[in-house]
Protein backbone atom coordinates (compact mmCIF):
# COMPACT_ATOMS: atom_id res chain seq x y z
CA UNK A 1 0.00 0.00 0.00
CA UNK A 2 1.32 3.36 -0.77
CA UNK A 3 2.42 5.28 2.30
CA UNK A 4 0.78 9.04 0.78
CA UNK A 5 -2.08 10.07 -1.33
CA UNK A 6 -1.18 11.78 -4.88
CA UNK A 7 -1.44 15.42 -2.92
CA UNK A 8 1.10 14.28 -0.50
CA UNK A 9 -1.06 13.57 2.53
CA UNK A 10 -0.41 10.13 4.27
CA UNK A 11 -2.85 7.64 3.25
CA UNK A 12 -3.06 6.63 6.55
CA UNK A 13 -4.62 10.30 7.81
CA UNK A 14 -7.00 10.11 4.72
CA UNK A 15 -10.67 9.72 4.54
CA UNK A 16 -11.95 6.35 3.71
CA UNK A 17 -14.16 6.52 0.15
CA UNK A 18 -13.79 3.27 -1.17
CA UNK A 19 -16.46 0.54 0.26
CA UNK A 20 -14.53 -2.04 2.22
CA UNK A 21 -15.09 -5.89 0.89
CA UNK A 22 -16.87 -8.74 2.58
CA UNK A 23 -13.61 -10.46 3.32
CA UNK A 24 -11.59 -7.73 5.11
CA UNK A 25 -14.96 -7.37 7.05
CA UNK A 26 -15.02 -11.02 8.13
CA UNK A 27 -11.61 -10.68 9.27
CA UNK A 28 -12.55 -8.11 11.47
CA UNK A 29 -15.90 -9.99 12.57
CA UNK A 30 -13.24 -12.95 13.41
CA UNK A 31 -10.78 -10.86 15.39
CA UNK A 32 -13.52 -9.34 17.06
CA UNK A 33 -15.27 -12.19 18.22
CA UNK A 34 -11.67 -13.72 19.76
CA UNK A 35 -11.00 -10.33 21.41
CA UNK A 36 -14.60 -10.29 23.19
CA UNK A 37 -14.45 -13.72 23.82
CA UNK A 38 -10.39 -13.08 25.92
CA UNK A 39 -12.83 -10.73 27.95
CA UNK A 40 -16.23 -11.60 28.71
CA UNK A 41 -15.73 -15.58 28.79
CA UNK A 42 -13.61 -14.89 32.07
CA UNK A 43 -16.03 -12.16 33.42
CA UNK A 44 -19.11 -13.80 32.72
CA UNK A 45 -17.90 -17.52 34.15
CA UNK A 46 -14.01 -17.95 34.71
CA UNK A 47 -13.36 -15.36 36.76
CA UNK A 48 -16.82 -15.88 39.65
CA UNK A 49 -15.96 -19.66 39.70
CA UNK A 50 -12.46 -18.55 40.48
CA UNK A 51 -13.39 -16.14 43.01
CA UNK A 52 -16.23 -18.92 44.86
CA UNK A 53 -12.89 -21.25 44.78
CA UNK A 54 -10.60 -19.19 46.48
CA UNK A 55 -13.08 -17.45 48.71
CA UNK A 56 -16.22 -18.62 48.97
CA UNK A 57 -17.42 -16.24 51.72
CA UNK A 58 -16.35 -13.28 49.80
CA UNK A 59 -16.93 -14.68 46.71
CA UNK A 60 -18.75 -11.11 45.15
CA UNK A 61 -16.25 -8.39 46.87
CA UNK A 62 -12.95 -10.75 45.01
CA UNK A 63 -14.53 -10.70 42.01
CA UNK A 64 -15.54 -6.74 42.29
CA UNK A 65 -11.72 -5.82 43.38
CA UNK A 66 -10.42 -8.34 40.31
CA UNK A 67 -12.65 -6.82 37.71
CA UNK A 68 -12.58 -3.27 39.25
CA UNK A 69 -8.45 -3.43 39.31
CA UNK A 70 -8.07 -4.80 35.68
CA UNK A 71 -10.90 -2.31 33.84
CA UNK A 72 -8.21 0.53 35.84
CA UNK A 73 -5.60 -0.74 33.86
CA UNK A 74 -7.93 -1.20 30.62
CA UNK A 75 -8.52 2.95 31.44
CA UNK A 76 -5.05 4.14 30.99
CA UNK A 77 -3.84 1.28 28.28
CA UNK A 78 -6.59 1.74 25.77
CA UNK A 79 -5.82 5.53 25.16
CA UNK A 80 -2.36 5.49 25.77
CA UNK A 81 -1.79 2.26 23.12
CA UNK A 82 -3.96 4.49 20.67
CA UNK A 83 -1.56 7.25 20.93
CA UNK A 84 1.16 4.57 20.40
CA UNK A 85 -0.34 3.29 17.43
CA UNK A 86 -1.29 6.93 15.93
CA UNK A 87 2.95 8.04 15.98
CA UNK A 88 3.98 4.34 14.79
CA UNK A 89 6.07 4.43 11.48
CA UNK A 90 7.01 0.55 11.70
CA UNK A 91 7.06 -1.10 8.15
CA UNK A 92 4.75 -3.06 9.15
CA UNK A 93 2.09 -0.56 9.62
CA UNK A 94 0.80 1.91 12.37
CA UNK A 95 -1.95 -0.69 13.59
CA UNK A 96 -1.04 -4.72 13.00
CA UNK A 97 2.11 -4.27 15.76
CA UNK A 98 -0.17 -3.04 18.49
CA UNK A 99 -2.27 -5.36 17.71
CA UNK A 100 0.02 -8.21 17.66
CA UNK A 101 1.16 -7.31 20.79
CA UNK A 102 -1.95 -6.59 22.35
CA UNK A 103 -2.86 -10.58 21.80
CA UNK A 104 0.13 -11.65 22.96
CA UNK A 105 0.12 -9.79 26.43
CA UNK A 106 -3.58 -10.58 27.28
CA UNK A 107 -2.90 -14.68 25.89
CA UNK A 108 -0.47 -14.87 28.58
CA UNK A 109 -2.46 -13.38 31.16
CA UNK A 110 -5.02 -15.82 30.61
CA UNK A 111 -2.19 -18.39 31.28
CA UNK A 112 -1.21 -16.52 34.48
CA UNK A 113 -5.32 -16.40 35.18
CA UNK A 114 -4.99 -20.49 34.44
CA UNK A 115 -2.65 -21.48 37.68
CA UNK A 116 -3.31 -18.76 39.65
CA UNK A 117 -2.84 -19.99 43.48
CA UNK A 118 -3.99 -16.68 45.56
CA UNK A 119 -6.53 -13.56 44.54
CA UNK A 120 -2.91 -10.90 44.09
CA UNK A 121 -1.59 -13.77 40.84
CA UNK A 122 -5.30 -13.53 40.01
CA UNK A 123 -5.48 -9.80 39.86
CA UNK A 124 -2.26 -9.45 37.95
CA UNK A 125 -3.38 -12.03 35.66
CA UNK A 126 -6.41 -10.56 34.90
CA UNK A 127 -4.60 -6.77 34.48
CA UNK A 128 -2.55 -8.47 31.86
CA UNK A 129 -5.21 -9.72 30.53
CA UNK A 130 -6.80 -6.04 30.07
CA UNK A 131 -3.60 -4.41 29.16
CA UNK A 132 -3.24 -6.30 26.06
CA UNK A 133 -6.93 -6.88 25.28
CA UNK A 134 -7.70 -3.14 25.14
CA UNK A 135 -4.62 -2.33 23.10
CA UNK A 136 -5.92 -4.86 21.12
CA UNK A 137 -9.72 -3.24 20.87
CA UNK A 138 -7.93 0.25 20.21
CA UNK A 139 -6.27 -0.78 16.70
CA UNK A 140 -9.05 -3.09 15.79
CA UNK A 141 -11.80 -0.65 16.43
CA UNK A 142 -9.73 2.41 15.05
CA UNK A 143 -9.75 -0.16 11.56
CA UNK A 144 -13.64 1.47 11.14
CA UNK A 145 -11.99 4.89 11.23
CA UNK A 146 -9.40 4.04 9.43
CA UNK A 147 -11.04 1.77 6.77
CA UNK A 148 -14.57 2.44 6.19
CA UNK A 149 -16.32 4.83 4.38
CA UNK A 150 -18.93 6.81 6.47
CA UNK A 151 -22.07 5.63 4.40
CA UNK A 152 -20.74 1.91 5.39
CA UNK A 153 -20.17 2.35 9.02
CA UNK A 154 -23.56 1.26 10.78
CA UNK A 155 -23.37 -1.82 9.09
CA UNK A 156 -20.26 -3.02 9.50
CA UNK A 157 -20.82 -1.60 13.83
CA UNK A 158 -23.05 -3.70 13.34
CA UNK A 159 -21.03 -6.43 12.67
CA UNK A 160 -18.53 -5.58 15.77
CA UNK A 161 -21.98 -5.50 17.67
CA UNK A 162 -22.56 -8.84 16.95
CA UNK A 163 -19.10 -10.19 16.96
CA UNK A 164 -19.23 -8.97 20.60
CA UNK A 165 -22.55 -10.80 21.20
CA UNK A 166 -21.02 -13.68 20.10
CA UNK A 167 -17.51 -13.58 21.64
CA UNK A 168 -19.66 -13.24 24.96
CA UNK A 169 -22.01 -16.39 23.86
CA UNK A 170 -19.54 -18.81 22.50
CA UNK A 171 -16.95 -17.68 25.80
CA UNK A 172 -20.06 -18.99 27.66
CA UNK A 173 -20.39 -22.00 25.62
CA UNK A 174 -16.92 -22.88 25.26
CA UNK A 175 -15.67 -22.49 29.26
CA UNK A 176 -18.34 -24.37 30.65
CA UNK A 177 -17.90 -27.19 28.18
CA UNK A 178 -14.12 -26.92 29.13
CA UNK A 179 -15.00 -26.79 32.77
CA UNK A 180 -16.51 -29.51 32.61
CA UNK A 181 -13.88 -31.89 30.68
CA UNK A 182 -10.90 -30.63 32.89
CA UNK A 183 -11.42 -27.16 35.29
CA UNK A 184 -10.44 -23.89 34.85
CA UNK A 185 -6.77 -24.21 33.38
CA UNK A 186 -8.29 -25.38 30.28
CA UNK A 187 -10.60 -22.78 29.76
CA UNK A 188 -8.36 -19.90 29.98
CA UNK A 189 -5.68 -21.91 27.94
CA UNK A 190 -8.51 -22.36 24.97
CA UNK A 191 -9.21 -18.17 25.82
CA UNK A 192 -6.06 -17.59 24.86
CA UNK A 193 -5.97 -19.58 21.77
CA UNK A 194 -8.66 -18.25 20.30
CA UNK A 195 -7.66 -14.93 21.21
CA UNK A 196 -4.20 -15.37 19.51
CA UNK A 197 -5.35 -16.97 16.47
CA UNK A 198 -7.92 -14.29 15.92
CA UNK A 199 -5.18 -11.33 15.92
CA UNK A 200 -3.03 -13.96 13.47
CA UNK A 201 -5.85 -14.27 11.00
CA UNK A 202 -6.79 -10.07 10.68
CA UNK A 203 -2.79 -9.09 10.76
CA UNK A 204 -1.94 -11.52 8.39
CA UNK A 205 -4.56 -10.91 5.65
CA UNK A 206 -5.34 -7.61 5.80
CA UNK A 207 -3.56 -4.47 4.72
CA UNK A 208 -2.01 -1.27 7.03
CA UNK A 209 -1.28 1.74 5.94
CA UNK A 210 2.27 3.01 6.84
CA UNK A 211 2.69 6.84 8.32
CA UNK A 212 5.99 8.07 7.01
CA UNK A 213 8.51 9.07 9.81
CA UNK A 214 8.34 12.54 8.59
CA UNK A 215 4.53 13.04 9.29
CA UNK A 216 4.95 11.29 13.15
CA UNK A 217 3.84 13.65 15.73
CA UNK A 218 6.70 15.46 17.83
CA UNK A 219 6.77 16.52 21.20
CA UNK A 220 7.83 16.26 24.52
CA UNK A 221 6.94 13.90 27.12
CA UNK A 222 4.51 16.50 28.68
CA UNK A 223 3.10 17.51 25.33
CA UNK A 224 2.27 13.55 24.55
CA UNK A 225 0.30 13.47 27.51
CA UNK A 226 -1.54 16.52 27.03
CA UNK A 227 -2.59 14.55 23.71
CA UNK A 228 -4.79 12.06 25.97
CA UNK A 229 -7.42 14.89 26.59
CA UNK A 230 -9.96 16.25 24.27
CA UNK A 231 -11.58 18.84 25.38
CA UNK A 232 -15.25 19.00 26.06
CA UNK A 233 -14.94 22.84 25.26
CA UNK A 234 -13.71 22.21 21.88
CA UNK A 235 -15.41 18.98 21.01
CA UNK A 236 -18.47 19.38 22.38
CA UNK A 237 -20.55 16.70 19.87
CA UNK A 238 -17.60 14.15 21.01
CA UNK A 239 -18.50 14.58 24.92
CA UNK A 240 -21.71 14.61 24.67
CA UNK A 241 -21.87 11.29 22.50
CA UNK A 242 -18.73 9.82 25.07
CA UNK A 243 -20.96 10.58 27.86
CA UNK A 244 -23.86 8.71 26.14
CA UNK A 245 -21.65 5.70 25.41
CA UNK A 246 -20.47 5.97 28.89
CA UNK A 247 -23.98 5.40 30.32
CA UNK A 248 -24.76 2.61 27.77
CA UNK A 249 -22.25 0.72 28.79
CA UNK A 250 -22.81 1.65 32.46
CA UNK A 251 -26.57 0.34 32.59
CA UNK A 252 -25.02 -2.62 30.23
CA UNK A 253 -22.86 -3.28 32.99
CA UNK A 254 -25.06 -2.93 35.86
CA UNK A 255 -27.69 -5.14 34.32
CA UNK A 256 -25.23 -8.22 33.33
CA UNK A 257 -21.97 -8.24 35.52
CA UNK A 258 -23.65 -10.47 38.43
CA UNK A 259 -25.69 -12.00 36.09
CA UNK A 260 -24.60 -15.30 37.29
CA UNK A 261 -25.12 -14.61 41.29
CA UNK A 262 -28.47 -13.13 40.29
CA UNK A 263 -29.88 -16.74 38.74
CA UNK A 264 -27.90 -18.39 41.83
CA UNK A 265 -28.77 -16.31 44.73
CA UNK A 266 -32.38 -14.04 43.23
CA UNK A 267 -34.28 -16.69 41.07
CA UNK A 268 -32.86 -19.43 42.66
CA UNK A 269 -32.78 -21.58 39.33
CA UNK A 270 -31.28 -24.91 39.54
CA UNK A 271 -28.71 -24.97 36.92
CA UNK A 272 -27.21 -21.37 37.12
CA UNK A 273 -24.69 -22.23 34.72
CA UNK A 274 -27.42 -23.61 32.11
CA UNK A 275 -29.70 -20.80 32.69
CA UNK A 276 -26.79 -18.27 31.95
CA UNK A 277 -26.18 -19.71 28.43
CA UNK A 278 -30.17 -20.38 27.82
CA UNK A 279 -30.29 -16.20 28.44
CA UNK A 280 -27.31 -15.59 27.03
CA UNK A 281 -28.51 -17.47 23.82
CA UNK A 282 -31.81 -15.35 23.72
CA UNK A 283 -30.08 -12.20 24.16
CA UNK A 284 -27.65 -13.15 20.77
CA UNK A 285 -30.22 -14.04 18.75
CA UNK A 286 -32.17 -10.74 19.27
CA UNK A 287 -28.45 -8.81 19.10
CA UNK A 288 -28.27 -10.24 15.69
CA UNK A 289 -31.40 -9.18 14.56
CA UNK A 290 -31.02 -5.72 16.14
CA UNK A 291 -27.86 -4.73 14.43
CA UNK A 292 -28.26 -6.53 11.00
CA UNK A 293 -31.60 -4.28 11.17
CA UNK A 294 -30.17 -1.06 12.25
CA UNK A 295 -27.38 -1.00 10.57
CA UNK A 296 -29.20 -1.67 7.17
CA UNK A 297 -31.68 0.79 7.56
CA UNK A 298 -29.27 3.39 9.62
CA UNK A 299 -26.68 3.64 6.65
CA UNK A 300 -29.44 4.07 4.04
CA UNK A 301 -31.02 6.64 5.87
CA UNK A 302 -27.64 8.50 7.68
CA UNK A 303 -29.43 8.79 10.93
CA UNK A 304 -28.39 7.52 13.61
CA UNK A 305 -29.88 9.23 16.92
CA UNK A 306 -33.27 7.97 16.18
CA UNK A 307 -31.61 4.45 16.74
CA UNK A 308 -29.83 5.11 20.22
CA UNK A 309 -33.18 6.88 21.33
CA UNK A 310 -34.96 3.51 20.72
CA UNK A 311 -32.26 1.27 22.24
CA UNK A 312 -32.19 3.79 25.25
CA UNK A 313 -35.68 2.91 25.67
CA UNK A 314 -36.19 -0.75 24.86
CA UNK A 315 -33.17 -1.92 27.08
CA UNK A 316 -34.87 0.42 29.94
CA UNK A 317 -38.11 -1.69 29.69
CA UNK A 318 -35.69 -4.85 29.97
CA UNK A 319 -34.51 -3.75 33.38
CA UNK A 320 -37.63 -2.16 34.74
CA UNK A 321 -39.12 -5.81 33.99
CA UNK A 322 -36.75 -7.49 36.39
CA UNK A 323 -37.34 -4.74 39.02
CA UNK A 324 -41.17 -5.90 39.39
CA UNK A 325 -40.03 -9.54 38.89
CA UNK A 326 -36.58 -11.70 39.66
CA UNK A 327 -38.39 -14.90 38.13
CA UNK A 328 -37.28 -17.55 35.80
CA UNK A 329 -39.62 -16.46 32.86
CA UNK A 330 -39.70 -12.34 32.93
CA UNK A 331 -35.69 -13.58 32.67
CA UNK A 332 -36.47 -14.97 29.98
CA UNK A 333 -38.30 -12.24 28.53
CA UNK A 334 -36.05 -9.50 29.30
CA UNK A 335 -32.79 -11.03 28.11
CA UNK A 336 -33.91 -10.40 24.26
CA UNK A 337 -35.42 -7.06 24.70
CA UNK A 338 -31.90 -6.22 26.24
CA UNK A 339 -30.11 -8.07 23.26
CA UNK A 340 -31.95 -6.04 20.28
CA UNK A 341 -31.64 -3.05 22.43
CA UNK A 342 -27.76 -3.44 22.17
CA UNK A 343 -27.64 -4.60 18.89
CA UNK A 344 -29.12 -1.56 17.86
CA UNK A 345 -27.03 0.81 19.60
CA UNK A 346 -23.83 -1.10 18.95
CA UNK A 347 -24.30 -0.72 14.95
CA UNK A 348 -25.41 3.03 15.31
CA UNK A 349 -22.77 3.69 18.11
CA UNK A 350 -19.58 3.31 16.07
CA UNK A 351 -20.78 5.13 12.79
CA UNK A 352 -21.72 8.08 15.43
CA UNK A 353 -18.57 7.73 17.73
CA UNK A 354 -16.17 8.22 14.25
CA UNK A 355 -18.12 10.84 12.59
CA UNK A 356 -17.53 12.91 15.91
CA UNK A 357 -13.90 12.66 16.07
CA UNK A 358 -11.34 15.55 16.08
CA UNK A 359 -8.97 14.98 14.08
CA UNK A 360 -7.89 12.39 11.40
CA UNK A 361 -3.79 12.29 12.81
CA UNK A 362 -5.76 11.02 15.99
CA UNK A 363 -7.53 8.67 15.52
CA UNK A 364 -6.84 5.74 17.22
CA UNK A 365 -5.86 7.87 20.77
CA UNK A 366 -9.49 8.89 20.38
CA UNK A 367 -10.99 6.02 19.79
CA UNK A 368 -8.94 4.95 22.38
CA UNK A 369 -10.81 7.28 24.70
CA UNK A 370 -14.21 6.04 23.60
CA UNK A 371 -13.40 2.36 24.40
CA UNK A 372 -12.76 4.45 28.44
CA UNK A 373 -16.49 4.97 28.07
CA UNK A 374 -16.95 1.16 27.78
CA UNK A 375 -14.38 0.41 29.97
CA UNK A 376 -14.97 2.79 32.94
CA UNK A 377 -18.23 1.13 33.86
CA UNK A 378 -16.26 -1.72 34.80
CA UNK A 379 -14.67 0.05 37.88
CA UNK A 380 -17.82 1.97 38.47
CA UNK A 381 -20.34 -0.79 38.14
CA UNK A 382 -18.75 -3.65 40.48
CA UNK A 383 -18.39 -0.72 43.56
CA UNK A 384 -21.76 0.52 43.02
CA UNK A 385 -23.45 -2.76 42.68
CA UNK A 386 -21.65 -4.01 46.06
CA UNK A 387 -23.15 -0.93 47.44
CA UNK A 388 -26.89 -1.15 46.27
CA UNK A 389 -26.97 -5.27 46.48
CA UNK A 390 -25.94 -4.61 50.30
CA UNK A 391 -27.87 -1.37 51.59
CA UNK A 392 -29.78 0.42 48.90
CA UNK A 393 -32.15 -2.89 47.85
CA UNK A 394 -30.80 -5.59 46.34
CA UNK A 395 -31.60 -6.34 42.38
CA UNK A 396 -34.59 -4.83 42.27
CA UNK A 397 -32.47 -1.37 43.16
CA UNK A 398 -29.33 -2.64 40.32
CA UNK A 399 -31.84 -3.22 37.92
CA UNK A 400 -33.54 0.25 38.71
CA UNK A 401 -30.07 1.51 38.33
CA UNK A 402 -29.90 -0.08 35.09
CA UNK A 403 -33.11 1.30 33.54
CA UNK A 404 -31.79 5.07 34.74
CA UNK A 405 -28.04 4.66 33.50
CA UNK A 406 -29.79 3.82 29.62
CA UNK A 407 -32.25 6.91 29.84
CA UNK A 408 -29.68 9.06 30.66
CA UNK A 409 -27.73 7.62 27.59
CA UNK A 410 -30.99 8.89 25.51
CA UNK A 411 -31.31 12.13 27.10
CA UNK A 412 -27.11 12.75 26.47
CA UNK A 413 -27.21 11.71 22.33
CA UNK A 414 -29.92 14.43 22.15
CA UNK A 415 -27.29 16.99 22.61
CA UNK A 416 -25.32 15.72 19.08
CA UNK A 417 -25.36 18.48 16.50
CA UNK A 418 -23.29 16.83 14.24
CA UNK A 419 -25.04 13.79 13.29
CA UNK A 420 -28.40 13.60 12.70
Amino acid sequence: MSDTTTNGVPAAFAEPVVRVRPGWMSLLFFANIALWLGIYAPIQVLLPQQAEILDAADKETVFGIVTGIGAAVALVANPAIGLLSDRTTSRFGRRHPWTVAGAVTGAAGLLVLAEAPNVVVMTLGWCLVQAGLNGMLATLMCGIADRVPVGQRAQVGGLVGIAQMLGTVLGAVVVVVMLDLAGLPLGYAVCAVIVLGGAAAFVLRTPDARLPVEFRPSGRRKEVLAELWVSPRKHPDFAWAWGCHFMINLGNAFGTLYLLFFLKDAVHYPDPDTGLLIMMGLYGVALVIGAVLAGHFSDGSGRRKPYVLASSAVMALAALLLVVWQTWPVALVASPLLGVGFGVYMAVALAMLTQVLPVAQNRAKDLGVVNIASSLPQVVAPLLTTLILNWLGGYPALFGAAALATVVAGVLVTRVRAVR
